[in-house]
């Protein structure tokens, strides 16, 4: 590593020579079973034939096109698809190469929204604490992730921060699941007030937590109150399903377990499943409508968006997950994944919570459960966890900063969709094992 700008200075990591199945491999011949999808990426595992034919037969008919000529065939069959089975009033598929753009052209969308209606006073953006939706200046503005935000705050636009929906610290004694989720909800309503309902253009939330909570999803009725607060001042729901979306938490989108539908939708990861770098922000009529009778053109872009390739391996992924049922399937191994997770760790003294839905799920790790008493973060548990794991042969995402981006450590799970039984046990095998040594040393 030489000239290579890693992401970490002072670690080298091994060098990856192949992959196959639920499985990578180093230089060195070791197996690593892929617990996360890498960050929730690879959906289909590794070394899909057809994913890799489509991109192979793509590449031998036309590499690369700029959208500003030309649109191309991958192109309009993967959004034709996407919209087919995309939910609520979703018309439109704007492509780009990744997550944070995706969340980047849905706040620059909704703005320009507001612009084509005659509504320039409406630019605030409200998030939710403890989020995460990109590493670019914009969609790390929208996140609550205070670690990340931290080092670039003077560079970030003003966003404001409402309570997430986070039952397991947040929940009152006496409160039904359903009352604490309408009251953190009504959080968004008040924020809207004291910002000015006129000066509001959108609220952007994850469906299931990923990175910064642990897959945290919300609670029953939650998202359907934020929907009828977001009419009711005439502001734009966006869900960002980057890393929870294309049939991770059980549903092609995860907002359907809601019962709500976005005005705009960003996906990305399960997307391309890591076999291209693609990303979408999907939107609805009357937002495309705005643009299309207005001004005509959408003011943003990027050089390799609607890429041909990328788009074509997005359309073999698709296929794959409604074609093989692979969505179903990530429900049924996900419920097995959650009981022998919950077999596993149920009783252990270092394992508050345990959640999520689909394959996408987290255990929230603490020094005292019964109080939930997080780990000093000088302990550094969740770095403990990621280094015995994968030194047992195990990919995970653990992350600290769990409770208030200082304090609290999880550890997010999200394999591919492929896994077995056999290999969801040793996945919970090799986790306990890293659980161990990182909060008891055994």
């Amino acid at each position: 590593m030489d000239h290579v700008f890693p992401r970490h200075t002072r670690a080298v990591p091994p060098l990856a020579v192949r992959a196959e199945g639920c499985y990578l491999y180093d230089a060195g011949g070791k197996a690593y079973l892929d617990g996360s999808g890498g960050a929730a990426v690879s959906c289909l595992g590794h070394g899909d034939a057809a994913v890799i034919a489509a991109i192979k037969t793509q590449l031998d008919t036309l590499a690369f096109a700029h959208t500003g000529f030309f649109t191309s065939e991958p192109a309009e069959a993967l959004a034709d698809l996407l919209i087919a089975n995309a939910p609520g009033d979703l018309v439109r598929v704007y492509f780009v190469s990744g997550g944070s753009e995706a969340v980047e052209a849905a706040i620059k969308l909704a703005r320009q929204y507001f612009l084509e209606k005659g509504e320039p006073g409406r630019h605030r953006l409200i998030a939710r604490k403890q989020s995460y939706h990109g590493n670019t200046l914009g969609a790390l503005a929208a996140g609550g992730n205070m670690w990340r935000r931290e080092p670039f705050a003077p560079l970030l636009m003003d966003t404001t921060h409402i309570s997430p929906c986070y039952a397991w610290r947040g929940q009152q004694d006496g409160e039904s699941l359903e009352e604490y989720g309408h009251r953190v909800a009504d959080e968004l309503e008040a924020e809207i007030l004291r910002l000015g309902p006129e000066s509001v253009m959108a609220f952007i939330a994850e469906p299931v937590v990923g990175a910064t909570l642990g897959a945290v999803p919300a609670v029953p009725g939650y998202f359907r109150r934020v929907r009828e607060i977001c009419d009711r001042h005439g502001v734009l729901l966006i869900l960002d399903e980057v890393m929870c979306g294309m049939g991770r938490t059980g549903t092609l989108f995860a907002c359907e377990q809601d019962g709500v539908a976005p005005d705009i939708v960003t996906i990305a990861k399960g997307l391309g499943a890591g076999y291209q770098p693609i990303g979408a922000t999907l939107c609805s009529a009357e937002i495309y409508r705005a643009v299309s009778e207005g001004s005509g053109f959408f003011q943003h872009g990027h050089t390799y968006i609607g890429h041909p390739v990328a788009c074509a391996a997005g359309r073999a992924v698709v296929q794959a997950l409604l074609e093989r049922k692979l969505v179903d399937r990530c429900q049924q191994q996900g419920n097995k994944l959650d009981r022998a997770l919950r077999t596993r760790f149920d009783a252990h003294p270092h394992v508050g919570d345990i959640r999520g839905r689909g394959l996408f799920r987290g255990l929230e790790i603490v020094e005292d459960r019964v109080h939930k008493t997080p780990f000093d973060p000088g302990r550094k548990v969740h770095a403990g966890i990621k280094k015995a794991a994968f030194d047992a042969g195990l990919i995970c995402y653990p992350m600290g900063g769990t409770i208030d981006g200082q304090a609290g450590d999880h550890v997010l799970v999200a394999p591919p969709f492929i896994i077995s039984d056999e290999q969801i046990d040793e996945l919970v095998d090799k986790l306990a094992i890293a659980v161990d040594q990182a909060t008891t040393g055994t």
